[in-house]
């Protein structure tokens, strides 16, 4: 087992903490990650970094997304950097060439060029007094729910295709599994329901869990990026992060 500074991980409405903990006991956890989170956990740790960071979640809408250069600069400083699921698949796809490691079916989908929009994985979720716990469904979470319901016989295809296009059509922070269902029958809607209420799919949290279950059986490793310019935006960051608490 790792020591508890060895793993951070910035994880919110896709896996409870207490899941977190069960799956990674020693991990450190953080909330979704934002811009210059990751510079001010370098900065603030840079006596003893930690030896990996992990990205489930990740912050877009109200405060700016992580930069990639923040994680670029962790590799620099030998941090490995992990990311599945949401905001860390997207960073670890887009950033694999660099270093970055991804896990996952989503992770897979944005590295092949399947999955394109970052729609795919926003939600929207209640703050951390309520555990980050999510009142909207994820698009990707969506298509892969159904294509599951769909082997199971619990929905017919054509129904799986009208879902997923008006789930596409939904902005992020409406898009529910009520309102998505509202317009089927009511027989077809209960079974639905139903099926969504005893299996609770998440392709989201699946990719999490795998994340957290390679994490817990493989030790850190030394990694060495290369090193980040440090144009003016990016040492007028720096100095932020290295005086500045983050917003609340």
């Amino acid at each position: 087992m790792t020591a508890a500074r060895d793993t951070v991980v910035f994880v919110g409405p896709t896996l409870a903490a207490a899941e977190v903990h069960a799956l990674l006991p020693a991990a450190e956890l953080h909330p979704p990650v934002a811009v210059l989170d990751v510079l001010r956990l370098l900065h603030a740790r840079r006596r003893r970094l930690p030896a990996r960071l992990a990205i489930i979640d990740g912050y877009f809408e109200r405060m700016a997304a992580v930069w990639h250069k923040e994680l670029l600069l962790a590799l620099e400083h030998g941090v490995e950097v992990w990311g599945a699921a949401s905001m860390g698949a997207l960073r670890a796809a887009e950033l694999a060439p660099l270093g970055v490691r991804g896990v996952g079916a989503i992770y897979r989908g944005f590295a092949s060029g399947r999955l394109r929009a970052d729609a795919e994985v926003a939600v929207a979720h209640l703050p951390a007094e309520w555990g980050y716990q999510p009142v909207s469904v994820a698009l990707v979470d969506v298509r892969d729910a159904l294509a599951r319901a769909r082997r199971a016989g619990v929905v017919t295809a054509a129904a799986a295709r009208s879902l997923i296009a008006t789930a596409a059509r939904t902005f992020y922070a409406d898009r529910t599994w009520d309102g998505l269902t509202a317009a089927l029958p009511a027989a077809p809607r209960a079974r639905l329901s139903a099926w969504l209420t005893a299996t609770r799919p998440s392709r989201k949290a699946d990719d999490a869990r795998e994340l957290l279950a390679t994490l817990a059986r493989t030790p850190p490793a030394p990694v060495r990026g290369a090193a980040v310019p440090r144009t003016w935006a990016f040492a007028h960051a720096l100095r932020l992060a290295a005086r500045a608490p983050r917003a609340t």
